[in-house]
């Protein structure tokens, strides 16, 4: 039986010269990686700490390394998925020029997509950053001292007290150079590809709408309706892995 919305997919991604995966929770979930926003996950048990509490109390910065350590064990244990792979291989062929994506647990990097070419608007938590002198720190070795006996890392470099996972926390600002680099990627493409996001965390969720009045083409992939469905040209609300292995042809 021939699935027409596959064949839907497959045509798009036929005639796009120059695509863009924009990648949401939902990718990762199909990992083993929670969703701090859905029902039961992290957020409804504990309030997100905000940045200024980080910044201005010493107890909340030990809170957020305390709660790193139960966050960790999913995302350690997790690994590239279908749908990972399968935008890996777009991106190997040279039909999706960047990931854009909210989530901040390394999949796509482990699935072997380069750097360069992975915009992460949300940071990453496989490290950590300083936030004074911008030096990066290993996870490792800073999860190792804290748990022994809860000693807050300090820079190697400046002595700074502000060493962060690095990750937007709520009220920190967004990464300019991040942002800048999404916002071109989406104007250049001819396709915007949305994979597993409810699309309702912005700004981030505001690239799909300048995509499609830039006139690309809209696909959104996910398990649930969007706000932004409307504006799509394909709505699949399907798994990721699964709907875009087949079409990309990957296990």
């Amino acid at each position: 039986m021939i699935d027409v919305e596959l064949e839907k997919l497959q045509s798009l991604l036929d005639e796009s010269k120059r695509a863009v995966v924009f990648t949401g929770a939902g990718i990762s979930t199909e990992s083993g990686i929670p969703d701090f926003r859905s029902p039961g996950g992290v957020w409804t048990t504990n309030q997100p700490i905000q940045f200024n509490d980080f910044m201005s109390a010493e107890e909340m910065r030990r809170e957020t390394w305390r709660r790193k350590i139960n966050t960790d064990k999913s995302i350690r244990a997790a690994e590239p998925n279908r749908g990972h792979r399968a935008v890996e291989k777009l991106i190997r062929l040279g039909k999706v020029s960047n990931i854009i994506t909210q989530n901040i647990d390394g999949l796509h990097q482990e699935s072997g997509v380069p750097d360069d070419q992975i915009i992460e608007l949300h940071g990453n938590s496989t490290y950590a950053t300083c936030l004074d002198c911008g030096l990066r720190h290993e996870i490792d070795d800073i999860m190792a001292a804290f748990q022994t006996d809860e000693t807050l890392p300090l820079c190697n470099d400046c002595d700074s007290p502000y060493v962060k996972p690095a990750t937007i926390s709520f009220g920190q600002s967004m990464p300019e150079d991040a942002m800048q680099r999404a916002r071109a990627a989406t104007d250049a493409c001819d396709l915007f590809i949305s994979l597993g996001s409810s699309l309702v965390v912005y700004p981030a969720a505001g690239f799909p709408v300048i995509a499609k009045n830039n006139g690309a083409r809209l696909v959104i992939v996910n398990r649930d309706p969007t706000e932004m469905d409307h504006i799509a040209d394909l709505v699949l609300n399907r798994e990721i892995g699964p709907t875009l292995g087949e079409v990309v042809e990957v296990n």
